[in-house]
């Protein structure tokens, strides 16, 4: 069977490319056309060699309305794109991660050519802009949820829905047993060999790194006992960093840094999730654009408690959420103190690291959504 898969952002790249390999495990014959970047290409070349995406998501991952107004004619273009490449493939099933504005739009094209939309790794219409369920119940066969506080809430929509474990978990067992020794990640990058490394992780969008490594960087001259290291994202340029800090960056090793660092700051995003699964004791930024009406605005939209992974989870505020005006060099660095090397706070958060663990599970997810799709189109076809 032929599918199109559609990730926007380098996290989607990053999930996709397990998918692929699970779903050709599931379906040998199976042929991949796709919007997504180098780790998909390279899952995809392993049975079609020189694969490369249609579109690859640095051309696609645009965030803020400022942003996204400025980039208008790509994002149409991309998605005049993607249609064509529909309508030419005809594809047997769509499969979307993630990146719901453009993707859902995509859902709806499909949708009317007959061809079946599976949502793997939704957007979190549980927090915010629940009104997208209904474009999703319409549109999508099937909800393949990695988190397991998702299943109750598409249910309550009316949708089929399965929980298929969060592909975080494996990926961060498959990655940390081939994690270098603290020693030598030192030594490759050159790090000083007896000082506790700070993780600053700032995101994985221009944007995102505009706004949060400034305080970052600021917050880390506080704590010159700690060596702060940037996880440098995919697809940006290092020189783009020097902009907002001087700090050492590390480019395409972030599980080796969290690893390895005593503590983090790290960016609201699945970069969470990550850094709590690796047990590195962490503070969550997220500097945006605006004040505290903003924030009130945004606390009156979002239907949860929290806004990070792992305190959703865990279903307990077990990390701090420094949030938009509330992120500021004061506030981030006294949470930041309470985790330090010797704080008494980094026992309280190993503790809730474990609740969360233990809420997730410990199955396959690519390989069980593969299982997942496979068996639906087989049953329809």
């Amino acid at each position: 069977m032929k599918y199109f898969i559609s990730a926007g952002e380098a996290s989607g790249d990053i999930h996709g490319a397990p998918l692929i390999r699970s779903l050709r495990k599931n379906d040998p014959s199976a042929q991949f056309i796709y919007l997504g970047g180098d780790e998909m290409s390279l899952a995809a070349s392993e049975s079609a060699p020189g694969s490369t995406p249609i579109i690859h998501y640095r051309d696609m991952a645009f965030m803020a309305f400022s942003e996204v107004f400025r980039h208008l004619g790509k994002i149409f273009g991309n998605l005049r794109l993607a249609k064509e490449a529909i309508a030419s493939e005809r594809p047997d099933a769509l499969i979307l991660i993630d990146y719901p504005s453009f993707n859902l739009k995509l859902a709806t094209y499909a949708h009317g050519l007959g061809i079946p939309v599976y949502y793997y790794i939704s957007p979190k219409v549980w927090a915010w802009k629940e009104w997208r369920v209904k474009s999703i119940r319409r549109y999508c066969r099937k909800v393949l949820s990695i988190l397991p506080f998702e299943v109750e809430f598409f249910r309550s929509h009316g949708m089929d829905v399965e929980y298929v474990g969060n592909p975080s978990v494996e990926e961060v067992e498959r990655k940390e047993a081939a994690l270098p020794e603290c020693a030598e990640f030192v030594r490759q990058h050159r790090l000083e060999p007896d000082k506790p490394i700070l993780a600053l992780v700032p995101g994985s969008r221009l944007g995102e790194i505009r706004n949060n490594l400034p305080i970052m960087d600021a917050v880390a001259r506080r704590f010159p006992k700690l060596q702060p290291v940037i996880a440098g994202a995919p697809a940006v340029d290092p020189a783009f960093y020097t902009g907002y800090s001087g700090y050492p960056v590390v480019e395409g090793a972030t599980f080796e840094l969290l690893r390895n660092s005593a503590c983090a700051l790290v960016t609201s995003g699945t970069a969470t999730l990550e850094t709590a699964l690796l047990g590195t004791p962490q503070v969550v930024c997220y500097r945006a654009n605006g004040s505290r009406i903003s924030y009130n605005i945004m606390k009156r939209l979002i239907k949860c408690k929290w806004v990070s992974l792992p305190n959703l989870i865990a279903d307990k505020e077990i990390v701090p959420e420094m949030l938009v005006h509330l992120c500021t060099v004061d506030s981030v660095a006294a949470e930041l103190g309470k985790i330090v090397p010797g704080a008494p706070g980094r026992d309280e958060m190993m503790r809730g690291y474990a609740r969360m663990r233990g809420r997730l599970g410990t199955s396959q997810a690519p390989d069980k959504a593969a299982q997942s799709i496979v068996t639906d189109l087989q049953a329809i076809t």
